[in-house]
């Protein structure tokens, strides 16, 4: 991939190369010093992955413009990439770069049963099972609406939802957004900078030139000759790096719980509901993180306020203008919302089927081979433990406050 790149023109990669490393495996190693702020690596917009090239492809593009309503940027990418991969001759540029991608990734959604189990009771367990039924769902409307319909294109063999899933996770794993300057966002892989790999101790250090289209890569920090060059991914949570990275940091500062709210459908007054959802930027399905410095963020009462309406209700909120998220819309529905959550957070923290401290013994002893997804489940349960504990406690004990004052 090297050779290539460099014929394609990128810039700097003399003074780098691929590395392995103890703890974060393959990466990207310095053959010289670099300070912070200082070009590192420059990715030429002709070698870079994007919708607007895939829909460019003279094979590939009237296929994919041929689904309504329009696929989404990550099916999109995640398609591209198995159709180079599926291709016997051409693109010869592209199929290095993926014949460099790894065969396998330690997200979540390829942990087996077992694995999982570990870390049940968390976040990370509940949104597991709601991603990979999510995927098997957007695989079958995939399937219908674009692979069958251009079999000579999209070899099924080729296109299974393990392709899928392949797929997609090396679009969340190796994907950089962008935001443009009219407001819009790009979303690219680019060869050999996709290498990097995340560190929180450095800054910000990848751009995109609108103007020419390239991808530049700047020292987030002073290196020396043998560091491992990182990027940063942002202030990530470990249940999101386990499940979009595949990794978790020791230590995380930015854990929390995401606590993720749901309606059915077929539930009463959907349409409705799902409507005032959208005004105050939700959706049906929502996740909101919950931390120790905010263990009660607003978005849990708009969302329940909206959910708990009953016609009435709605009718009030017609009529007053108000959007029912920021206001109380009555006090019986007021009350409604705190016994629910009560109960709720009350059922979560029994949700734990091991203590911390039984945990931690068997991290000690070894059952979890280190580094294993078994381990980081185990880790990423060992933090949240404790954390979902104090938020939950304190959120129980503010519902539990606000519903006296109410019977009051």
């Amino acid at each position: 991939m090297e050779s290539w790149l460099t014929k394609s023109g990128a810039v700097g990669l003399g003074d780098l190369e691929l590395a392995e490393f103890p703890v974060t495996g393959r990466g990207v190693k310095t053959l010289r010093r670099f300070s912070q702020g200082e070009r590192i690596l420059t990715i030429p917009s002709d070698v870079l992955w994007s919708v607007e090239r895939a829909y460019g492809d003279s094979l590939l593009g009237p296929a994919l413009r041929s689904s309504l309503p329009p696929l989404s940027v990550e099916d999109i990418l995640a398609i591209y990439i198995l159709f180079v991969r599926s291709r016997e001759s051409g693109y010869d540029g592209l199929r290095t770069h993926v014949s460099a991608l790894p065969s396998s990734y330690s997200s979540s959604i390829f942990f087996s049963e077992e694995e999982l189990e570990v870390c049940a009771g968390t976040s990370l367990y509940t949104i597991t099972k709601q991603l990979e039924q999510r995927i098997e769902d957007d695989y079958r409307e995939l399937a219908d609406r674009v692979l069958a319909q251009h079999p000579d294109i999209f070899p099924l063999d080729m296109f299974t939802i393990e392709d899928y899933k392949w797929a997609l996770c090396t679009v969340w794993s190796r994907s950089m957004d962008f935001t443009l300057p009219d407001g819009s966002s790009i979303r690219t892989l680019a060869p050999f900078a996709d290498m990097l790999n995340h560190s929180s101790d450095v800054k910000q250090c990848h751009a995109y030139d609108v103007k020419s289209g390239d991808l530049s890569i700047l020292a987030g920090k002073d290196y020396e000759i043998g560091d491992q060059v990182y990027i940063y991914y942002g202030p990530i949570p470990n249940n999101r790096l386990l499940r979009l990275y595949g990794f978790v940091i020791p230590g995380n500062p930015n854990d929390s719980y995401d606590l993720v709210l749901t309606t059915h459908p077929e539930a009463p007054l959907y349409e409705q509901k799902q409507k005032l959802w959208v005004s105050a930027g939700l959706d049906s399905t929502t996740t909101i993180s919950l931390t120790l410095t905010d263990p009660l963020p607003m978005n849990i009462l708009r969302y329940l306020r909206i959910q708990r309406a009953d016609v009435s209700g709605l009718a009030a909120l017609a009529l007053q203008q108000i959007d029912g998220t920021d206001e109380k819309i009555s006090d019986s529905n007021e009350v409604e919302i705190l016994r629910f959550v009560e109960e709720a957070i009350g059922s979560l923290l029994d949700g734990f089927a091991i203590s911390l401290e039984r945990l931690e013994e068997q991290l000690a002893e070894g059952v979890y081979p280190v580094g294993g997804n078994a381990w980081a489940a185990a880790h990423r349960k060992r933090k949240q433990i404790p954390v979902r504990t104090r938020e939950m406690c304190k959120l129980r004990q503010g519902f539990r406050a606000a519903d006296v004052m109410w019977e009051v």
